[in-house]
Protein backbone atom coordinates (compact mmCIF):
# COMPACT_ATOMS: atom_id res chain seq x y z
CA UNK A 1 0.00 0.00 0.00
CA UNK A 2 2.59 2.61 -1.44
CA UNK A 3 3.37 4.95 -3.83
CA UNK A 4 0.68 7.53 -5.14
CA UNK A 5 -3.37 6.75 -3.92
CA UNK A 6 -4.54 5.51 -6.94
CA UNK A 7 -7.87 6.88 -5.66
CA UNK A 8 -6.72 10.30 -5.22
CA UNK A 9 -5.95 10.14 -8.66
CA UNK A 10 -9.11 9.42 -10.06
CA UNK A 11 -10.48 12.20 -7.73
CA UNK A 12 -7.76 14.69 -8.65
CA UNK A 13 -9.02 13.93 -12.06
CA UNK A 14 -12.64 13.82 -11.97
CA UNK A 15 -12.72 10.18 -12.91
CA UNK A 16 -16.28 9.96 -10.83
CA UNK A 17 -19.82 8.54 -11.68
CA UNK A 18 -20.86 10.85 -8.89
CA UNK A 19 -19.60 12.72 -6.13
CA UNK A 20 -21.04 15.21 -3.13
CA UNK A 21 -18.98 17.46 -1.26
CA UNK A 22 -17.23 15.23 1.20
CA UNK A 23 -17.43 11.54 -1.00
CA UNK A 24 -16.88 10.00 -4.59
CA UNK A 25 -18.07 7.07 -6.64
CA UNK A 26 -16.32 5.20 -9.30
CA UNK A 27 -15.90 1.87 -11.25
CA UNK A 28 -13.80 -0.54 -9.65
CA UNK A 29 -10.37 -1.20 -11.41
CA UNK A 30 -11.19 -4.91 -10.96
CA UNK A 31 -14.78 -5.47 -11.00
CA UNK A 32 -16.48 -8.61 -9.81
CA UNK A 33 -19.56 -7.60 -11.58
CA UNK A 34 -20.80 -5.48 -13.88
CA UNK A 35 -21.28 -2.30 -12.31
CA UNK A 36 -18.93 -3.14 -9.07
CA UNK A 37 -17.98 0.68 -8.28
CA UNK A 38 -16.22 1.84 -5.23
CA UNK A 39 -17.04 4.82 -2.84
CA UNK A 40 -14.54 6.71 -1.59
CA UNK A 41 -14.58 9.72 0.58
CA UNK A 42 -12.90 12.59 -0.78
CA UNK A 43 -9.96 13.56 1.76
CA UNK A 44 -7.45 10.65 1.57
CA UNK A 45 -7.53 8.80 5.15
CA UNK A 46 -6.76 5.03 5.20
CA UNK A 47 -9.15 3.96 8.01
CA UNK A 48 -13.48 4.08 7.49
CA UNK A 49 -13.58 4.19 11.32
CA UNK A 50 -11.35 7.48 11.49
CA UNK A 51 -13.55 9.18 9.17
CA UNK A 52 -15.81 11.88 10.60
CA UNK A 53 -19.44 11.27 10.39
CA UNK A 54 -20.46 13.38 7.99
CA UNK A 55 -17.86 11.86 5.59
CA UNK A 56 -19.48 8.46 6.61
CA UNK A 57 -22.97 10.07 6.09
CA UNK A 58 -21.22 11.12 2.47
CA UNK A 59 -20.43 7.75 1.29
CA UNK A 60 -23.64 5.93 3.14
CA UNK A 61 -25.57 8.91 0.73
CA UNK A 62 -23.60 7.90 -2.41
CA UNK A 63 -24.00 4.05 -1.91
CA UNK A 64 -27.75 4.78 -2.02
CA UNK A 65 -27.49 6.95 -5.34
CA UNK A 66 -25.54 4.32 -6.93
CA UNK A 67 -27.32 1.84 -6.01
CA UNK A 68 -30.67 3.55 -7.45
CA UNK A 69 -28.66 3.99 -10.40
CA UNK A 70 -26.79 0.62 -10.94
CA UNK A 71 -30.82 -1.09 -10.77
CA UNK A 72 -31.62 1.05 -13.56
CA UNK A 73 -28.84 0.27 -15.58
CA UNK A 74 -28.26 -3.44 -14.41
CA UNK A 75 -31.29 -5.20 -13.01
CA UNK A 76 -29.48 -6.90 -10.06
CA UNK A 77 -31.21 -9.15 -8.06
CA UNK A 78 -29.55 -7.97 -4.68
CA UNK A 79 -26.12 -6.08 -3.41
CA UNK A 80 -23.69 -6.70 -1.44
CA UNK A 81 -21.62 -3.72 0.32
CA UNK A 82 -18.16 -4.62 1.93
CA UNK A 83 -15.79 -2.56 3.50
CA UNK A 84 -12.11 -3.86 4.38
CA UNK A 85 -11.14 -2.02 7.23
CA UNK A 86 -6.92 -2.63 7.62
CA UNK A 87 -4.54 -4.90 6.24
CA UNK A 88 -5.80 -7.70 8.10
CA UNK A 89 -9.50 -7.30 6.63
CA UNK A 90 -8.15 -7.63 3.39
CA UNK A 91 -7.76 -3.62 2.51
CA UNK A 92 -5.26 -3.74 -0.36
CA UNK A 93 -5.68 0.57 -1.12
CA UNK A 94 -4.53 2.69 1.85
CA UNK A 95 -7.51 4.87 1.45
CA UNK A 96 -10.82 3.93 3.12
CA UNK A 97 -13.14 2.70 0.48
CA UNK A 98 -17.08 0.92 0.44
CA UNK A 99 -17.95 -1.73 -2.35
CA UNK A 100 -20.91 -1.78 -3.97
CA UNK A 101 -21.26 -4.54 -5.93
CA UNK A 102 -24.52 -5.33 -7.61
CA UNK A 103 -25.33 -9.38 -7.77
CA UNK A 104 -27.10 -11.93 -9.41
CA UNK A 105 -29.31 -14.92 -8.70
CA UNK A 106 -26.51 -17.82 -10.13
CA UNK A 107 -23.53 -15.20 -10.41
CA UNK A 108 -21.81 -18.17 -8.49
CA UNK A 109 -22.42 -21.61 -7.60
CA UNK A 110 -22.42 -23.71 -4.41
CA UNK A 111 -22.84 -21.87 -0.51
CA UNK A 112 -24.10 -18.67 0.20
CA UNK A 113 -21.32 -15.99 -0.42
CA UNK A 114 -22.85 -13.42 1.86
CA UNK A 115 -20.26 -11.40 4.55
CA UNK A 116 -20.38 -14.30 6.51
CA UNK A 117 -18.05 -16.52 4.39
CA UNK A 118 -15.17 -14.26 4.07
CA UNK A 119 -14.12 -16.83 6.66
CA UNK A 120 -15.74 -20.23 5.10
CA UNK A 121 -14.09 -22.46 7.91
CA UNK A 122 -16.12 -20.53 10.40
CA UNK A 123 -19.44 -20.01 8.46
CA UNK A 124 -22.29 -21.95 8.75
CA UNK A 125 -25.51 -22.92 6.60
CA UNK A 126 -28.36 -20.77 7.59
CA UNK A 127 -30.26 -22.12 10.32
CA UNK A 128 -26.53 -24.18 11.32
Amino acid sequence: MNGPCVFCGHIAAGEVTVSNNLAAAFPDGFPISPGHTLVVPQRHEADYFALTRYEQIAILDLINEMRDRLTAEHSPDGFNVGLNSGEAAGQTVDHAHLHLIPRSHGDTPGPPDGVRWILPEKAREPGG
